[in-house]
């Protein structure tokens, strides 16, 4: 029973939200003081800013691990923050105001850094600041002292 509520909740959501979004793109289009024109040029640029944002959060990626990765480190700030800007680009790429508005608060509402460390403290990483070895860290090597 409750198998079939939660599938018939995610199909009105999945035919739901494209149909609202149409609905939308019409009334702005088509209503009293609407242009179809100024709709149209919205839609096709919000779609260009949305392959453009995909494209730049792949090369930041390689960017940023490449960085992290050279200093002995794995950035999940990293991953996170392109994750975020790959679905903010995907919800601009599709078509209406309700993607576009949401893709926006994705892009606007800043990740604190802290809450970043609490999540890969609870995905059992352990996060590392500034390079530096933590206590459990065995630095192999010989020492001699000069006299």
């Amino acid at each position: 029973k409750i198998d079939l509520i939660m599938r018939l909740i995610i199909l009105a959501i999945l035919v739901g939200f494209p149909v609202t979004e149409g609905v939308l793109l019409y009334l702005l289009a088509a209503g009293e003081h609407g242009h179809a024109g100024w709709v149209l040029a919205w839609v096709l640029f919000a779609a260009i800013a949305g392959v453009v944002l995909i494209k730049q959060a792949r090369f930041s990626l390689i960017s940023r691990l490449g960085q992290a990765l050279a200093h002995g480190q794995f950035s999940i700030s990293a991953l996170i923050d392109s994750f975020r800007v790959v679905i903010a680009g995907l919800l601009l790429i599709f078509p209406g105001l309700i993607s576009d508005v949401l893709a926006l608060t994705l892009l606007l509402i800043p990740i604190r850094e802290s809450a970043l460390a609490r999540a890969a403290h609870v995905a059992g990483a352990r996060p590392r600041s500034g390079g530096q070895p933590d206590s459990n860290t065995v630095i192999e090597g010989e020492f001699h002292r000069d006299r």
